[in-house]
């Protein structure tokens, strides 16, 4: 396994009004946080938030190009970001225990905090297609380039990890500084990850070396 430290390039926040960054995604211009009771829209080129939608958002958000999905409790609610609306409801796998959610594939995959695990899930079911084991309580989870991607936060110590989508093996390991966790996971398909900072209230960007 390759390891090494990783290269935060930016940091974002705190945010007023958030007590906590939960979920990250990117619509291919902001990067979309979770923080509770709202859906935030940050332009990560100044910093600033420039929207918020008023749903559920307790972990994980993912974008599928057109539509966010975010877990809210036991449920991932598809969600219009026009209108904030929720348009349908599936049952999350973990029922509460789920954290990280990431599209990819036409499917949403689904981390499990404490079970360490990662769901591959249909995303008008809920149906758990594929199940991955981790050995590390798993937060965030996305996709870049084809590699599959998870963030781990375990006594203090926070990492991003390349795994095996089929067997889990951990390819390469890129370590947060002491005390730095990381509470959701998403790449910008190119050489950055957007992490969550759980109750720093932060958004930090990791480089991602090709």
């Amino acid at each position: 396994m390759k390891r090494s430290a990783a290269d935060i390039v930016r940091e974002y926040g705190p945010f007023a009004g958030v007590d906590a960054v939960h979920g990250v995604t990117y619509d291919g211009e902001q990067v979309w946080f979770a923080s509770g009771d709202k859906l935030n829209a940050l332009d990560p080129a100044s910093g600033n938030t420039v929207r918020s939608l008023d749903v559920t958002a307790h972990a994980g958000t993912a974008f599928d190009g057109r539509y966010l999905f975010q877990i809210a409790e036991k449920f991932i609610h598809k969600i219009d970001p026009q209108t904030g609306r929720v348009l349908a409801t599936i049952p999350a796998p973990g029922g509460g225990g789920d954290s990280g959610l990431a599209w990819a594939e036409g499917t949403l995959w689904v981390g499990q905090y404490r079970e360490r695990k990662i769901h591959q899930i249909d995303p008008e079911t809920g149906a758990v297609l594929r199940t991955i084991e981790s050995n590390r309580f798993v937060t965030g989870v996305t996709w870049v380039d084809g590699e599959l991607w998870h963030a781990t936060w375990e006594n203090d110590e926070s990492t991003i990890r390349r795994i095996d989508p089929k067997s889990g093996e951990v390819f390469e390991s890129l370590d947060m500084p002491a005390g730095v966790g990381i509470s959701g996971l998403e790449s910008d398909g190119g050489d950055r990850f957007f992490c969550g900072g759980g109750g720093s209230g932060k958004v930090r960007a990791v480089r991602r070396r090709k």
